[in-house]
């Protein structure tokens, strides 16, 4: 990629329509294949994966960092970081991509896993670790009754082993703001249906707006305003996809005091009414 190249961002390794499922679960293969064995630095902004290489191996790029793949370790690829792959023509591994819904709905800001989780970095592949990810690839594709509820169940436990195995690893905060970062999301957790400001956040935190948003752009590739709107819209999906409540019910829930207006900010950051979203995803 040429400096100063687009960096791409993707839902799924290109894909643009949103990701319905609890989880989704392939093999390596399956779209290397089609694309040569590689990848060009892209980002997911609403996915969180895990790359699992069983055996084969080759190299990622994690926001520019080159990291050597080899048999039976795990990446972790936190939303919003821009990366690459190359792998070596068959290479054996599965990719679990979760959407930052689930995160949302799996990770309690009290247990302090995601400010774990938004590190990037190369683990071994404990087996029991291994064994959750291949009960994820035996139960994806089926259709049984409550496959979404062992999924749910299977992916919050990886999530787990992840974040366990990632408070061994020490890495390098190259923004020099990973400690800022953390703060802010755990404030974003508390008031996101607040409807803070950035000037709210950055007042509470003890910094100017310019620097949060400036710590926030180099993490993430999104300003803090990106960030708190993404926050409120991913719950308000999280209520579309996964409860029955009104569309209102939901508004007043995420602390807008007229449902028509939650209706347009909705619409602008993802292109569908509420109701339309919540349809596209039933219909699929």
């Amino acid at each position: 990629m040429t400096q100063g190249a687009q960096i791409l961002t993707y839902n799924l390794f290109g894909e643009s329509a949103d990701l319905p499922d609890v989880v989704h679960c392939e093999t390596i293969e399956t779209r290397s294949r089609l694309h040569d064995w590689e990848f060009a630095p892209h980002r997911h902004a609403r996915l969180h994966q895990a790359l699992f290489v069983e055996a084969g191996g080759g190299q990622a790029s994690l926001d520019g960092t080159v990291l050597d793949l080899r048999p039976m370790c795990l990446l972790n690829v936190p939303t919003g970081l821009v990366h690459g792959f190359r792998f070596a023509p068959g290479t054996v591994g599965l990719v679990v991509t979760l959407a930052a819904e689930i995160l949302d709905e799996s990770l309690h800001p009290a247990e302090g896993l995601r400010p774990v989780l938004s590190r990037p970095a190369l683990i071994d592949a404990e087996p029991a670790t291994v064994a959750t990810l291949r009960a994820i690839a035996a139960e994806h594709p089926g259709r049984g009754f409550a496959r979404a509820q062992i999924l749910r169940a299977l992916a919050g436990g990886l999530l787990g082993r992840i974040a366990r195995a990632l408070t061994g690893e020490q890495p390098e905060d190259a923004s020099g703001g990973g400690d800022l970062l953390d703060r802010f999301e755990a404030l974003l957790e508390s008031h996101y249906a607040d409807h803070w400001k950035v000037a709210d956040y950055a007042d509470a935190l003890a910094v100017s707006t310019t620097h949060l948003s400036r710590v926030a752009r180099s993490a993430t590739g999104r300003p803090a305003t990106g960030l708190i709107e993404e926050r409120l819209i991913r719950e308000a999906r999280r209520n579309l996809v996964y409860t029955n409540l009104p569309v209102s019910t939901i508004a007043y829930a995420l602390g807008f005091s007229d449902p028509a207006y939650f209706s347009r900010v909705f619409s602008r950051a993802t292109g569908l009414s509420p109701r339309a979203f919540r349809a596209r995803l039933q219909d699929g």
